[in-house]
């Protein structure tokens, strides 16, 4: 007979960060791996895991990815379910880029079935319905009604004590009464044996299904992990089941590339603003060419401390688009003031203008820099979200500083010989249209 299968959860609550964060390694993560390697390493009579809490309050259980195994066949064959459930995490397991990913389905929980003889019920002048309506008052409690008092509306529940419910054999000693106004023992009408089934039956869009947890491994984004586990359930699921993504794995998954479009129109936004600052189609082309100089830093910096390129990231991003227009903004209105007003060479309007505008690009990016320097540096709740952008900014805005004053003037002498060329060739074909 196989044996039986026993599911028990815990809640840990942490002291305060002021007296965790004393200590290393006492952030969540820290914590939960130190439980997983050193507490659970010796397990040998069961399963056990730790799961951190969600990222977002409300939006699932667990942080990490979600996976929900659905059986569309039109059957309730758990035990095909909890295969096919069991399949996809052993194929996780051998992923190193997926970190502790279990399910928390079981088909083989143990029950207790209690049937109830109806011919004795029957004789015994009891009905079946209330033999059930019996157990589920004294055993699962009953809504009665609600009453008034200190100024409050009070619900009234009906539930038999701890005490006599704590053992299978107890349900036995419950009495229920009769339709001659008798009290019988369900014990004298009913009788109880052992059983295995499911624990929880959940239906994620009206079909059976089975949850799938994980995360990403250190070094890997959630994207990573969850393309990964879309293969690796394509593969493993057996035909009639299927799966679906569900919490902030189904929020990820309908975003998807949106960042891109957004990344992409953030900068058309400025170019469209500086083509109608500086009544021109090319001049702005100086200033967005210096955007990929700052989104160098994040991308060496981030490759080298291993931080996966997760929201927090990305809205860093975002922020150095305005930030390193800012500096060669600044290089390229000087540089066209002087070149229409002065009438100067194209060379040395750039050159004056890297000059002139130094002082304030160094100022105004290393007073920002030292500002982000506390989010670089954070701890405790939170840490991890505020280092992302805060390190992705710093390493953006230095990259920006120190390549823009030399890049920019280039891109602007190129560009304004182009542009000036362009008016050239316009103004000859206008002379030569005009009539003798």
């Amino acid at each position: 007979m196989d044996t039986p299968t026993l599911i028990g959860t815990g809640f840990v609550i942490l002291e305060d960060w002021d007296v965790r964060g004393k200590n290393k390694g006492q952030d969540v993560r820290s914590i939960a791996m130190h439980i997983m390697s050193e507490g659970f390493k010796e397990q040998q009579d069961g399963t056990a895991f730790v799961v951190a809490p969600p990222p977002i309050q409300g939006i699932g259980n667990a942080s990490g990815f979600q996976m929900q195994i659905e059986q569309r066949d039109g059957s309730f064959d758990l035990a095909k379910l909890q295969s096919a459930a069991d399949e996809v995490v052993d194929q996780a397991r051998t992923q190193t880029s997926i970190a502790n990913p279990f399910t928390t389905f079981r088909a083989g929980a143990p029950h207790i079935e209690l049937e109830v003889d109806r011919s004795k019920a029957e004789s015994l002048n009891v009905s079946v319905g209330d033999v059930f309506s019996t157990l589920s008052a004294y055993v699962g409690s009953t809504y009665v009604n609600r009453f008034n008092k200190f100024g409050q509306s009070l619900q009234v529940y009906v539930q038999a004590d701890s005490q006599y419910r704590a053992r299978p054999e107890d349900l036995l000693l419950l009495n229920v009464r009769s339709s001659d106004n008798k009290m019988v023992p369900i014990g004298s009408l009913a009788t109880l044996k052992p059983a295995r089934g499911a624990a929880l039956i959940s239906l994620y869009n009206l079909y059976p299904s089975a949850s799938v947890l994980g995360a990403p491994a250190p070094g890997f984004s959630s994207g990573q992990s969850l393309d990964l586990m879309n293969q690796l359930a394509s593969r493993a699921l057996p035909p009639g089941t299927t799966y679906e993504w569900t919490t902030m794995s189904y929020q990820e998954t309908i975003v998807g590339n949106q960042l891109l479009y957004v990344f992409i129109l953030a900068i058309l936004l400025v170019y469209l603003c500086l083509a109608g600052q500086y009544e021109s189609w090319i001049a702005p082309l100086g200033v967005i060419l210096a955007v990929p100089l700052a989104l160098g830093g994040p991308a060496l910096t981030l490759e080298l401390v291993g931080l996966p390129n997760n929201l927090y990231t990305q809205i860093g991003l975002m922020l150095l688009i305005a930030l390193s227009a800012k500096n060669a903004i600044l290089i390229v209105e000087v540089a066209r003031e002087v070149r229409m007003r002065d009438g100067k060479p194209i060379e040395e309007a750039a050159l004056e203008a890297a000059i002139t505008r130094l002082r304030p690009i160094l100022m105004t990016s290393f007073a920002f820099i030292l500002g982000v320097v506390p989010l670089v540096t954070a701890t405790g709740a939170g840490a991890a979200a505020r280092i992302s952008l805060g390190l992705c900014v710093f390493s953006g805005m230095i990259a920006s500083t120190c390549l823009a004053v030399l890049f920019v003037p280039s891109f602007f002498t190129v560009l304004q010989r182009f542009e000036e060329r362009g008016r050239a060739r316009k103004a000859k074909k206008a002379a030569a249209a005009k009539p003798a």
